[in-house]
């Protein structure tokens, strides 16, 4: 297979050495926690992704229940490139069964994660929503577990992921420089909540790599709208739609405008959008690489902010979601 194409931006990831396309393959709906895929299309979109540019791949344990890992796997190994010509990214803690940080539980984790990714190693281990676990547990016995699989060659860097931006201080205040590699966000950096930017001159600081997830707020900057359970509040969720029709009888996508407002704060090292469909893939590129083009539109933007403000990052309480 050809080598991904230029046109989408490449960025450092922290200080890694890592440099991880500006859009991000979100697998989670590899694993059909959104509706159905066939492994088919799993592994065209895939295999679309890597030739459009796409070199970071993220997934979990957690998702469909082992099936992202596993469809991930079959859409990488159908690439038939060199291994280093990719990163892949996959987390530890959260199962579909609950919750366990223990040392024992995620250094089997990995072992079982390789298996269904068909890998040797991952690029990135993240600790997969640390605020349902003790932190200081975390600190003490889980990261230092990554640190031995990091010795191991099972992984090469460390992460951590939450919704609570206050999980990331509490831990990188309490473990030695270097130690965490790497930050996954999500929901704080989109056009309706964006409270990730007062993180990021902390997070610069201390070198560490920072992947912004969700920059549809979960489906609520799209057209159909979040799914059922979404948590948002009924206001939050009604302004989002008020902004979606807004932007469609203008002959824009809210969807666009959503993922080009996160892809321009180039501190952020990645934007990770959940895909499952080629036709996924096209849109989240094309939409990064016309803003490279054109820049933002500031016009329609501005309109949506001011549709938006009276919701403006209001968040939700951590956890409540589809399992």
């Amino acid at each position: 297979m050809a080598a991904p194409s230029p046109n989408l931006e490449l960025r450092p990831l922290g200080n890694t050495g890592l440099k991880v396309s500006s859009v991000g393959f979100g697998a989670a709906p590899l694993g059909r926690v959104f509706g159905p895929v066939s492994e088919d299309e799993a592994i065209a979109s895939v295999r679309e992704a890597f030739r459009r540019g796409i070199n970071f791949f993220d997934t979990s344990p957690y998702y469909g229940g082992t099936l992202s890992e596993k469809m991930l796997g079959k859409g990488l190994k159908a690439l038939g490139v060199p291994r280093n010509e990719y990163v892949v990214s996959t987390k530890c803690g959260r199962y579909i069964e609950g919750f366990d940080f223990s040392a024992e539980r995620v250094t089997r984790s990995i072992d079982e994660s390789l298996e269904r990714l068909q890998l040797d190693y991952v690029d990135i281990l993240q600790c997969h929503d640390i605020e349902f676990g003790s932190l200081d547990q975390i600190v003490n016995e889980t990261i230092p577990a990554l640190q031995k699989l990091k010795e191991a060659r099972k992984i090469r860097f460390i992460g951590i992921t939450g919704l609570p931006l206050g999980i990331f201080t509490y831990v990188l205040d309490q473990v030695p420089p270097g130690t965490v590699d790497v930050i996954l966000s999500y929901c704080h950096y989109s056009i309706n909540d964006s409270t990730l930017e007062d993180l990021l001159p902390y997070l610069k600081s201390k070198g560490v790599g920072i992947i912004s997830a969700s920059p549809l707020a979960m489906g609520l900057l799209t057209e159909n709208g979040p799914p059922e359970w979404h948590p948002a509040s009924p206001e939050l969720k009604s302004v989002c739609q008020a902004a979606a029709a807004y932007c469609k009888e203008k002959g824009k996508s809210i969807t666009k405008l959503a993922m080009q407002y996160s892809l321009s704060n180039k501190d952020i090292s990645s934007v990770l959008v959940g895909m499952n469909s080629v036709g996924q893939v096209e849109e989240n590129v094309t939409a990064a690489i016309e803003l490279a083009k054109f820049g933002k539109d500031q016009e329609t933007l501005a309109e949506i902010e001011a549709i938006l403000s009276p919701v403006k990052n209001q968040t939700w309480p951590s956890g409540i979601q589809k399992s």
